[in-house]
């Protein structure tokens, strides 16, 4: 009689129990917002369009985009509290829309890029495409140093849009926008610059992961920050992890989260796709939770990208 088989020590051992959690998922939550989101900007850029032309849908606002933009309230506070006006295009209900992505923000950290946000979703979509196309080389064709470097690029480049529409008074980021070419560009709104822009996104996006968010959304950048003070953190428990990496697979911004205690990095999107819900076998094992991490995890060292 032959000897039973011993797992490769090489290998993470998955219980039983953890056999159940891999194969009983749940109802993908996420994308159905990111769809309902996409669906419904789509819609208020196709009635804004209408409406300009003396039609449009009843029910619908019509809106421009960058009235609806959580980004505007962040350009247009400089101006708003030297002057208590608006920056062109701009309105109330982007100031109101920016409070409500904060609050979000300071409880679960950037909720809005990762469930809200169309840009977002189509460039996750683009690169699902990639991964089929690509394979494994999907996400490693930019050298892991380069890819280090050029997400630093975010940061600068918010500086530089807040400081040039404060010193102007307009919307010059408009010109460089994806996100606003994405849903205008039928329309002569839209600049070229952006529609070019619009075009490297997409491209990117079938060899890296989301690579407008990872290398230059300035609100991205600016919402990564509440990482770092967020209520509810994405905590892994050291005692119970396999170390099978699942969660890193499962991170659309490539976040080393396998050998963190808690995830704060500025680049984390509160997808929560790495999370015992969605990607770890374990229960319990990565989580969002609120307070200090356990006794037993808080030797790991936490590490921030």
């Amino acid at each position: 009689m032959n000897a039973p088989e011993t797992p490769s020590k090489s290998e993470p051992v998955i219980r039983p129990k953890d056999r159940k959690s891999l194969s009983s998922r749940k109802f993908p939550v996420r994308l159905a917002v990111q769809i309902f989101f996409f669906g419904l900007i789509g819609l208020i850029a196709v009635n804004h369009s209408l409406s300009e032309n003396g039609g449009g849908i009843p029910f619908l606002s019509s809106a421009s985009l960058h009235a609806i933009c959580p980004f505007g309230g962040v350009e247009t506070t400089y101006q708003l509290l030297s002057l208590g006006t608006y920056v062109q295009k701009v309105h109330a209900g982007s100031v109101v829309l920016m409070a409500i992505v904060f609050f979000l923000a300071i409880l679960f950290g950037p909720v809005f890029c990762g469930w809200v946000c169309p840009l977002g979703s189509f460039q996750e979509w683009v690169g699902k495409l990639g991964r089929k196309l690509l394979g494994r080389r999907f996400g490693r064709i930019i050298p892991a140093r380069l890819d280090r470097a050029l997400r630093w690029f975010r940061l600068p480049f918010l500086v530089w849009v807040v400081y040039v529409t404060a010193r102007s008074g307009t919307l010059l980021f408009a010109n460089l926008d994806p996100y606003h070419a994405l849903f205008n560009f039928w329309t002569s709104e839209v600049a070229p610059v952006s529609l070019i822009v619009l075009g490297v996104t997409a491209a990117l996006s079938l060899v890296v992961a989301r690579p407008w968010c990872r290398y230059a959304c300035p609100y991205g950048a600016l919402l990564g920050l509440f990482n770092k003070v967020r209520i509810f953190k994405i905590r892994r428990q050291a005692s119970t992890c396999i170390n099978c990496s699942r969660c890193d697979r499962a991170c659309p911004m490539d976040l080393d989260i396998s050998h963190q205690s808690t995830v704060t990095s500025m680049h984390c999107i509160s997808c929560y796709e790495c999370t015992s819900e969605r990607a770890c076998p374990v229960p319990d094992t990565v989580t969002m939770q609120v307070g200090q991490p356990k006794a037993s995890i808080q030797s790991h060292k936490e590490v921030v990208q």
